[in-house]
Parts: C-alpha cells; structure tokens; sequence
C-alpha cells in the first residue's frame, strides 16, 4: 500500500481512468450499435413493402407463393445480411428464407409491428428475431397483399444471423483495436497531466510536511515563517494549513519560552522566600533559645526586650506568608472580583487615618487632596482597600523623616487615584522591575519587615480589575503611583 500522500493520489487516479476507460469502451460500442441499427431501420424501412411491389408477391389480391420462394432463394444468395418472414395475421411464421434448423420461434410479437406501420415510435424499433429465443432486432414490415385486405405480414430482419457473424469478427478486429488504442491513450495522457497536478498539489503539501518535521526535530524551538509564495494558490486551504502552522508553532515557542522564564522566576522566587524566611526565623529562634538559656541571667528589661524583638519578627513572619498565600491565590486567577458600586473617597480617607499615626511616628506629612464631589466607582471594596494599604505602606517605607506623602484623586471618564512620596526615587534600571515579588529597589530595605510583596500583589488585583497601575519616579525627588478605576 503507498504511503505518500501523492502515490495514494496517483494510484487513485490510475484506477479512476481505468474504470472511465472502461465505461467509456462500454458506452461507446452500444452509442455505435444503437446508432448503426437506427440508420439501418430509417434506410430500410419501405424494404419490405417495395419487395411486395417489385417482386410481385402480391397477385390478384393474393400471396404469389412462387414469386416468394424465388424471393428466398434470390436474397440468401446476393444479400444474406437480410432475412425474410412470412407471418399470418396472427404473427405466426408461414415460411422463410433462412435454414429451416436454425429458426427457433414459430411465432412473433405484432406489437413491434404494429407499432412500426402505426409510426408511433422512434427508431429504432426492435421487434422478435426467429432465430433466438431472447434476441431482437431491427427489422422492416409490411401487411400483405395491402393493410385492407390483410392476409398476413412481410417481415423482413434487416439484420440477419451473417451480419451478425461479420459484425462480430469486425468488432474482434479492427474496431475493437482502434478503439483500445484510443481508449489507453487517453488514458495515459489524462494519467500524465493528473500526475503533473497532483505534483503542483502535494508539493506544497510536501514542503509543509518537511516544515514541521524540521520544527520537531528541534525539539519545537525553531521559528517557522509564514509562506508568501503562495501565488494562485493564495486563500485554499494548504495555504491555510500553512498559515496556521506557522502561527501555532511560533504560538508554542512563545509560550514555552515564558515557561522557561517563569521556571527560572520561580527558581528565584523560591530562593527568595526562603531567603525572607530564614532571617526572621533565624533571629526569633535566636532569641528564644537566649531567653531560655540565660532566662535566670537576664533582668526584667533585657527579657521585655528580648520577648518584644522575637514578637516583631513573628508578626514579619506571619505578614510574609499572609502576603505569599494572597499572592499565590491571585496568580492563579482563582480570585474573581465582587463588584459593587462604593464611593472611593471615603474609603481612601478611612485609609489614610489608619496611616496617620505611623507617618506621624515617622515624621512624615501624609495628606489627602480630594474634590468636593466624587462619584461612585465599581469594583471590589476590599481588594482596592489593600492596594491602597500596599502604595501607602510602600510609600512610607521609602520616605525620609521630614518628607511628604500625598494621596489626590482626579477625575476624567474614570477616577484616577494617585499616592505620592518625596522619597528617594527609583532608577530608569530599578522602574521595570518594582512590580516583580520580592524586588526592593537598591536593596536598601532588606531587614525591614518589608518583603517586597506589596506592588506585586496591588499589580495583581489591579489586572482583576482591567486596570493597570503606572508608576513614575525621579531619583532623590519621589515616586508616584496610580491607577484608574471605572465610573459606576
């Protein structure tokens, strides 16, 4: 069995043309016979009646039986294509001019006959052959003496059993091999120029599969460019399959070149958080196993302190993992916002107040600018509560004692709220990668509480939102954060 698409197709045509051919041979020999058997029945078809005429088988009214029987003799010897009957008017057959032993009916149809004197079908009509049982043919008929005084019918088979015999041997000869010939040459010129197309076809085809092939074989990393050489073929469907390879293979490479990039961040990530994990670990076991060791050497004070230093970096440790599930949980896109209608005012005043006793204790100004009217916004309350918690928070953090945070609302299609600080500003090089889990610009925070979360996790909620949070900074002069919330 082939196995190429194009020997399948080859094969397929070959052995379509074969039975074209064969249909056709078949066809064409009974179009011929049909043919040649009308145009013999139209010539001859007054052949029986102008016998009755010129050899005078009609005599005074009646069948002149010498004139008939030298009629036989006359025509099996100068034109024994033909064969003559003589039938009753019941279609019985009287006499004949065939060999006695070959005539097997005694009897024949008279509705061909009659049928053929009344004109109302087309040739050619093919009425009862004596010499068979099953055969039919052409034939020529008249009434005699005349249709009014009916005695009988002259029945003349206008193709006889010698006619057949040398239509035979001519059909076995000459006609039959021309015929072949012309048949296996159509054949072999239609299977070359099928061929031909289906090369055009399946080279394509072939070209496709070899594209993908070499795509496999490097192990799915190459890219594969999209064809433009389709010319007339542009729009069928090869080149839609081609198109749209082209564009699932660089869709695979794309997707596993951000797998790797996220294998490798996770391998950071996780390097990092038990970076984060093991300082604060370190230092609140170091601390209990002090106050259990020297518990009877250390005075009140020193275990206050002790026991106040362990709790902070409990609470680190709890406010870190806390961060690392709430993360965890947006990435995977678990979290679907509840959206509601809330007015955005209040809830940044009610954040700031809960900020202001920490900016104070700071030294830091932290203050509010927000319109006399503010509309309603939609989204969900408690996820934009912790943005809000995360930018001031972050604003805090990098904010010298002295400095300004600020919190401004404005007002477009949507309402933009901004959080601004006179901090210590971020790099053009540190400013693509503030949003990244566990990225602390200049490493400067390191052993704060302050793990890096924070912009991560308001980025994240954000993005649940279709909002987008936009940062820009300038070195020793403050960093601004904002984000865009719908109108309700």
């Amino acid at each position: 069995m082939p196995r190429t698409l194009y020997a399948k197709l080859s094969l397929a045509l070959a052995l379509l043309l074969m039975v074209i051919g064969l249909m056709y041979a078949l066809l064409s020999v009974s179009a011929t016979r049909h043919y040649l058997e009308e145009v013999n029945q139209r010539f001859n078809r007054d052949l029986a009646r102008n016998l009755v005429a010129d050899r005078d088988l009609v005599q005074q009214g009646a069948i002149n039986e010498s004139a008939l029987k030298e009629t036989f003799h006359y025509f099996m010897t100068i034109n024994p294509s033909i064969e003559i009957y003589l039938l009753n008017p019941e279609g019985e057959i009287l006499s004949y001019s065939a060999e006695p032993d070959k005539v097997k009916r005694k009897r024949v149809s008279l509705a061909p006959i009659k049928a053929f004197l009344q004109g109302t079908q087309s040739f050619p009509l093919l009425g009862d052959d004596p010499r068979s049982h099953q055969r039919h043919k052409v034939f020529s008929v008249t009434p005699v003496p005349s249709a009014e005084d009916l005695q009988g019918y002259l029945y003349v088979i206008l193709r006889g059993e010698e006619f057949d015999l040398i239509d035979q041997a001519i059909q076995e000869g000459y006609f039959l091999r021309m015929s072949g010939w012309s048949v296996f040459g159509s054949l072999i010129f239609g299977l070359f120029l099928g061929l031909l197309v289906f090369h055009l076809l399946t080279r394509r085809l072939q070209r496709l599969a070899k594209v993908m092939d070499n795509f496999r074989n490097s192990d799915f990393s190459d890219k594969v460019a999209l064809s433009k050489n389709h010319g007339s073929w542009s729009g069928d469907e090869i080149a839609g399959f081609e198109t749209t390879f082209a564009e699932m293979a660089n869709h695979i490479i794309a997707q596993l070149d951000e797998l790797n990039t996220k294998d490798a961040l996770r391998r950071q990530l996780v390097a990092q958080v038990s970076h984060d994990l093991r300082t604060p670990l370190a230092s609140l076991h170091g601390y209990l196993e002090t106050l259990q060791i020297k518990e009877s050497m250390l005075s009140v004070d020193e275990r206050a302190e002790y026991l106040a230093i362990a709790l902070r970096q409990s609470e680190r440790l709890t406010r870190l993992v806390e961060d690392l599930f709430e993360l965890a949980k947006l990435e995977t896109k678990e979290k679907i916002p509840h959206l509601e209608s809330f007015p955005v005012a209040e809830l940044l005043q009610d954040v700031v107040l809960k900020f202001q006793l920490k900016a104070k204790k700071k030294g830091i100004r932290l203050v509010m600018q927000v319109p006399e009217s503010v509309p309603f916004v939609v989204a969900e309350i408690g996820l934009i509560e912790r943005v809000l918690e995360n930018l001031l928070e972050n604003a805090l953090d990098h904010t010298p004692r002295g400095g300004l945070v600020r919190v401004d609302i404005r007002q477009s299609d949507k309402v933009t709220v901004l959080v601004e600080d006179t901090g210590c500003g971020i790099t053009a090089s540190d400013l693509p990668q503030v949003f990244e889990p566990f990225y602390q610009v200049g490493k400067t925070h390191r052993g704060s509480h302050h793990a890096g979360l924070g912009l991560a996790i308001a980025k994240r909620i954000l993005e649940l939102h279709n909002s987008k949070i936009e940062v820009s900074s300038q070195v020793d002069r403050g960093t601004t954060f904002s984000f865009a919330l719908p109108l309700a």
